[in-house]
């Protein structure tokens, strides 16, 4: 089979396209051949080698979801599932033409949800629920959206809007991708520092940061009192050492950071939610926003259109 390997960290001409073994099932185990792959922000951040503090090494496969048909399965998993259509949370290895994942990280697909739109609001869907949810959103509550045109900020807007937001904030580069956002439930339009019109709340009780970056100190300023800021990204590199110096400056207004990672969200409850998701996206109350389809082998294509700022929403790979 086709897969794409990190051959060296850095720029997406690092990537390249190999001949691989198909992988087969162990116990527990499902083979999945591939219709769609998400293509997204922490594939970015492991190619470019920012997390290179996490162990990845050259000949890494990139990709954490992908979406297709069971073609096999290995000791212990009911055979029922061969044939059947399914999203996979495959953590690594998923830019290539055959995955095997864990049964109870697949889940089956809505007859109507095609393959690109599962990898494209699946992981971004859930990330966004739970990271509302870390920050004790509450309905009435303004949010403000930073990097809100990625897969993540694209879900959180719909999801905030929809959970009864008083105001949906958010940051883009341009009055186009504003328009778009505005389409999925956003109320304001910021530029990327945010400042905005007129009427835009002077401060929002919520920010989902998905940039980071030496920026993120300057934001704390847009905190009400008792707001709650949570980072989910870092797709602007990482925040100046000293970042917590600008929270404290204000510490009167009991402001609150945090991060969140899906990894200390129980497989079970993740899996849970994105079924929801993939829910209601069949019914039509949740939009996927696929930017562009592009074969396997244009992987780096993909990468190039990320480095470039160019994407809104997600880019899906294609065997």
């Amino acid at each position: 089979m086709q897969a794409v390997t990190i051959e060296e960290f850095g720029s997406p001409e690092g990537l390249a396209v190999v001949e691989l073994p198909d992988p087969s099932p162990s116990g527990g185990q499902v083979s999945i051949a591939i219709e769609a792959i998400g293509v997204g922000g922490v594939d970015a951040l492991i190619r470019s080698g920012t997390l290179g503090d996490y162990g990845f090494t050259s000949g890494h496969i990139l990709g954490s979801e992908v979406a297709g048909t069971v073609t096999a399965v290995g000791e212990g998993v009911d055979a029922a599932w061969v044939g059947r259509r399914v999203w996979a949370f495959t953590g690594m290895g998923g830019y290539a033409e055959q995955v095997v994942a864990p049964v109870e990280n697949v889940i089956a697909l809505p007859e109507t949800l095609s393959a690109a739109a599962a990898v494209t609001l699946g992981s971004s869907g859930m990330v966004a629920h739970f990271a509302l949810r870390h920050v004790h959103f509450a309905p009435g509550e303004s949010v403000l959206v930073r990097g809100a045109a990625g897969g993540i900020g694209v879900m959180a807007v719909q999801l905030a809007a929809r959970s009864g937001a008083s105001a949906v904030a958010v940051t883009t580069s341009s009055a186009e991708r504003g328009d778009r956002l505005r389409e999925l439930g956003a109320t304001h339009v910021l530029d990327r520092a945010g400042r905005g019109p007129a009427d835009a709340p002077a401060g929002y009780d919520v920010i989902i940061d998905i940039i980071a970056g030496p920026d993120l100190p300057t934001f704390f300023d847009k905190l009400e009192p008792n707001g709650r800021m949570v980072a989910v990204g870092a797709m602007g590199g990482w925040p100046p050492v000293d970042f917590g110096k600008e929270m404290v400056a204000g510490f009167r207004k009991s402001m609150s950071f945090a991060t969140f990672s899906a990894d200390t969200i129980a497989m079970s409850d993740r899996q849970a939610v994105t079924a929801e998701l993939f829910a209601d996206a069949a019914r039509g109350e949740l939009k996927s926003v696929v930017h562009e389809t592009l074969p396997l082998r244009e992987a780096v294509v993909a990468h190039q259109r990320m480095a470039a700022g160019e994407v809104f929403g997600r880019v899906v790979l294609t065997p």
